[in-house]
């Protein structure tokens, strides 16, 4: 039976080559990426979180070689850490460089579209989510409009009921005054 230091070991290997083969594909991604700038960002993002893991378990990976009893195990343990810690500098390496091209061709294709008259740049801004917002954003300014309606209506109905209970009779032209105080008031509060 293999001892609990040999299987921890072994998982170590098998996460660190995971993590090598997922920072990899993201790197690839990265290279494949035509933009937006917000896409890169992600992947970008995602590509710092696997590299904060892979050191991890390098760390973790080194940290069991020094527990090592044996010597000899010891220095195949250190030299693979060696090797590990020498992939993730690779790996970070052809990030930076897949991370200066994917910038440059998305500069490059901003300028191009610039000088076309931007409209296709405008066009791929109008993205679901900023029609989202926008419609949002115009659902919640009605439903303020209505709410202030309603205050201004329910306002009047107690003048209205006010006045009912004095008994003074109220006639058209009150009822006029009241609307168009109503009106002037909806106005003010809009800047109309």
């Amino acid at each position: 039976m293999a001892a609990p230091q040999d299987v921890h070991v072994r998982i170590c290997n098998q996460e660190i080559v995971k993590f090598d083969l997922e920072v990899k594909a993201l790197i690839q991604d990265i290279r494949d990426c035509s933009g937006p700038l917000s896409a890169l960002t992600e992947l970008n993002t995602k590509v710092k979180e696997k590299f904060q893991q892979l050191r991890h378990r390098i760390q973790e990976l080194e940290q069991s070689a020094k527990e090592q009893d044996k010597e000899s195990e010891k220095q195949v343990l250190l030299q693979e850490v060696e090797n590990h810690k020498k992939q993730m500098l690779s790996n970070q390496t052809s990030w930076r460089k897949a991370n200066l091209t994917c910038k440059i061709a998305i500069d490059n294709l901003e300028k191009a579209e610039l000088l076309q008259g931007g409209d296709l740049l405008r066009q791929r801004k109008t993205t679901k989510e900023s029609l989202a917002q926008t419609s949002s954003a115009i659902t919640e300014s009605l439903m303020g409009i209505s709410r202030m309606m309603s205050q201004q209506v329910q306002q009047s109905e107690e003048a209205m009921q006010t006045l009912g209970m004095n008994h003074i009779p109220l006639s058209g032209e009150i009822t006029v005054y009241l609307s168009i105080h109503l009106l002037k008031d909806i106005l003010v509060a809009f800047k109309f």
